[in-house]
């Protein structure tokens, strides 16, 4: 648990994560996954509960120094010295270790070789990302934590730390990271924990909570005019496991996507009604919250 003043930012967590696995904790911003990442961290102290990483709790002193020797951390937000470049970035951290890769390693594993004499203000938003990455991977960790690594990314920068990610994991690494992003996720994740207010409302591998939803694909479509309505006799179309109604859309989960679209063009028709957007995607871990919370993983 953890609180500040009267604001409640971890209601209490269970989770173990198994080794060699990627564990995601995904929620909207304000869930509680940085405080709860930065107590498994070592990094902010709760305020009840017990805490061990690594089959180890946190202590004060050496043992606690040498429990930071098996970790890789990446912040949320990694400030880094423009004035250095990237090679002297990764010595400065490497003499924080009494065990490491080397220099040349390091900027090997997250491919920034060309990009050593150059000076941390002139890299791209993604080589910051991956030099920061470097840096937690430098003391060849055994758990790296990585917080939103890839906010804020360009597609190409996100799949290539996804990469660097895949190749950790294949070298006997865990990973647990937080994420907004449902797609990283379900690539990434072997589990995943959905939090909501500090509290965890949905565990599983992601095939599995997205099946729970009952069907495949969501049809989301909004009717001109922008009325608010929701048209009568949705819950008879074929198909229809669920009906979701929100401010601006209304969305129906389907187990027959290719039934349900023409039966729902055929109910707005008779009904007099027109549409202004109608779309259909796989069902994702963004409708399971959506699901489990009436609300969108983005908000606020």
């Amino acid at each position: 648990m953890k609180r500040y003043g009267d604001v409640v930012a971890v209601a209490g967590l269970d989770l173990t994560v198994a080794g060699g696995e990627c564990f995601g904790l995904l929620g909207p911003n304000g869930a509680g996954k940085t405080t709860t990442i930065e107590i498994l961290e070592g990094l902010t102290a709760p305020d009840g509960g017990d805490v061990e990483v690594l089959g180890q709790p946190w202590r004060d002193g050496a043992a606690g120094r040498a429990l930071r020797e098996r970790l890789g951390i990446q912040l949320q937000e990694t400030q880094l010295a423009d004035k250095l470049t990237v090679g002297e970035t990764v010595s400065l951290f490497r003499s924080f270790y009494r065990r490491s890769h080397t220099t040349d390693e390091v900027l090997a594993l997250v491919e920034l070789e060309e990009k050593r004499g150059a000076r941390v203000s002139h890299l791209s938003g993604g080589q910051k990302q991956r030099l920061a990455v470097a840096c937690a991977l430098v003391s060849r960790p055994e758990l790296l934590f990585l917080d939103e690594p890839t906010t804020g990314l360009d597609p190409q920068s996100r799949r290539q730390l996804w990469e660097i990610i895949r190749r950790f994991r294949a070298a006997g690494g865990t990973v647990l990271l937080t994420t907004h992003y449902m797609e990283e996720a379900e690539r990434l994740c072997d589990r995943v924990a959905i939090m909501d207010h500090g509290k965890i409302i949905a565990l599983g591998a992601p095939p599995e909570l997205i099946a729970s939803l009952g069907a495949d694909h969501v049809v989301e479509f909004a009717l001109a005019g922008g009325g608010g309505a929701t048209p009568a006799g949705l819950e008879s179309l074929p198909g229809v496991k669920r009906i979701r109604p929100g401010p601006d859309r209304i969305a129906l989960t389907v187990a027959e996507v290719h039934r349900a679209v023409p039966s729902l063009l055929a109910l707005l028709e008779r009904q007099g009604a027109e549409l202004s957007l109608l779309t259909t995607h796989h069902a994702t871990l963004e409708d399971v919250f959506v699901s489990l919370t009436g609300r969108q993983l983005r908000d606020d």
